[in-house]
């Protein structure tokens, strides 16, 4: 059963919440006297009236209803669009994204964490419109909701459906019986990585401002940048380095993380299946990425090593930052790159694609029904750190997958009819699709390596495409089109 009221309420103190940063945020051109002020100050208001809006609409839910699973998806579907459609309002109004559209797609390509821009030139954008660029991703990182869940309890409103319907993919559990005990420990976490990785940039050279903007960026595992030509621009190879090692971190479970940093249960992270996935599958990848590279150039180990490590890790983990124009390297490369990228890294992180859990997953109960041809009466289950997967999980990895490829083939279509020619159009649905937002193809790379140049060029109906796919995968395809089919709005 669906509670109107309940939803309205929990949105506008969402609402609420997005008004307040957005206010927060015209500080910066307030010290600065920048002329993004007055885009800042009308979006909180504007954002803040909604909010109240939908608080008055939602004042007479009735105390102790609760929030049901369904009103759960609802809530979480339209949360990330409600964020996305009053969030592109500081770049709209203030004019240096005229377009209303590209407003919206830059906006829900930071919420998502996707990280494909329409801003031919980043570096023209005021530091508070950078700086709210970023700070989209740092939110939409760990999920909107579930980023609020720690707070929601605050205003009575907290709820494990809602956290359900966000953390959809497979998980390791909760830390604590308390769910928004369990959000608050993850938010620290991430907010310990987010600290460690700015003074780390710092001590590499990047000032403060950049330094916490991809930091935020970073741990989102988004890839926006503050300057048009991505981390390359930098031209410095211990700040790769920095980025490297802390988006390979934001690519494991956050449970696990938690673990490390607070119970120093090191044997706990190495004992688990979907760590050792991801380990194995981002070095033997960098290995076999460094080996092509020396062959192909006269480059020696160590910097080879290097570019291979970045890259490897930023399309593993769907982050997206790149230093080099892959397209130019040889195409098994960018086509094991895109691969990568659809992969994903662990489940409960700040990642997208399919994730590694559903990969073993996937990869095990394969080679189950290989052997149970040669052995019918075999009893095989799948185990992942020694607990025995249910038949229904296995069911629905195996229909996400169906789903996920068929997406990408439906998305490769759809460009293709829009106008993009056929490596372009898939290196895009791949991109799009996984939320990593680069495009290892000509599509991205057609001035230079530059991850800023190329979105703009789709027609306005791509575009809009586009932003549909960005919400259908960052939510993982289910908890999208549930809300649409005919069945999740009957009563019974």
């Amino acid at each position: 059963m669906i509670h109107p009221r309940s939803i309205y309420k929990i949105l506008g103190v969402l609402l609420l919440i997005e008004a307040v940063v957005l206010l927060l945020c015209g500080l910066i051109p307030l010290f600065l006297r920048e002329h993004d002020l007055f885009g800042f100050l009308a979006s909180a208001l504007i954002t803040a009236c909604c909010a109240v809006s939908f608080n008055s609409a939602g004042a007479k839910a009735k105390k102790g209803e609760g929030v049901s699973r369904r009103d759960g998806y609802v809530v979480v579907t339209a949360n990330w669009i409600l964020f996305s459609l009053f969030g592109c309002l500081p770049f709209w109004i203030s004019g240096y994204v005229p377009s209303f559209s590209n407003s919206f797609f830059e906006t829900i390509s930071g919420f998502t964490t996707t990280g494909a821009s329409i801003i031919s030139n980043v570096e023209a954008l005021p530091h508070g419109l950078l700086f709210w660029r970023s700070l989209t991703q740092w939110f939409g990182g760990l999920g909107i909701v579930f980023f609020t869940v720690a707070v929601l309890p605050v205003f009575g409103m907290g709820d494990i459906q809602l956290f359900a319907a966000e953390a959809i993919g497979p998980s390791h559990g909760k830390l604590h019986p308390r769910i928004s005990v369990s959000g608050r420990w993850i938010l620290t976490v991430y907010f310990i990585l987010t600290v460690g990785c700015a003074i780390s940039l710092m001590a590499c050279g990047m000032n403060l401002f950049e330094s916490v903007n991809h930091a935020m960026t970073t741990i989102a595992t988004g890839g926006y940048s503050t300057r048009n030509t991505s981390i390359g621009a930098f031209n410095s190879r211990a700040i790769e380095d920095v980025i490297t090692i802390f988006t390979f971190l934001s690519g494991i479970n956050f449970s696990l993380l938690f673990f490390l940093l607070f119970k120093g249960k090191v044997g706990k992270m190495f004992r688990d299946t979907e760590f050792l996935w991801y380990f194995i599958l981002t070095a033997g990848s960098t290995i076999i990425l460094c080996i092509v590279i020396m062959a192909s150039t006269s480059s020696n180990f160590w910097y080879s090593f290097h570019l291979s490590s970045f890259q490897v890790v930023s399309l593993l983990t769907t982050t997206g930052f790149v230093t080099d124009n892959v397209y130019n390297w040889p195409a098994p490369i960018y086509m094991l790159l895109s691969v990568g990228m659809c992969l994903g890294a662990c489940a409960g992180s700040t990642t997208g694609g399919m994730k590694g859990a559903r990969c073993i997953i996937m990869f095990k109960t394969l080679r189950n029904e290989f052997n149970r041809i040669l052995h019918p009466n075999a009893v095989l289950p799948v185990r992942i750190n020694g607990k025995v997967i249910p038949d229904a999980i296995k069911h629905t990895v195996f229909i996400f997958t169906i789903f996920y490829v068929g997406l990408i083939a439906i998305s490769w279509i759809v460009y293709m009819i829009m106008g993009l020619n056929m490596s372009d159009a898939f290196y895009a649905s791949t991109a799009i699709i996984s939320n990593t937002g680069t495009a290892v193809g000509s599509f991205d790379a057609a001035n230079s390596y530059d991850t800023t140049l190329s979105w703009d060029i789709l027609p306005l109906a791509a575009k809009w495409y586009t932003c549909i796919l960005m919400l259908v995968s960052r939510l993982e395809i289910f908890a999208v089109l549930l809300v649409f089919t005919p069945a999740f709005w009957r009563h019974n």
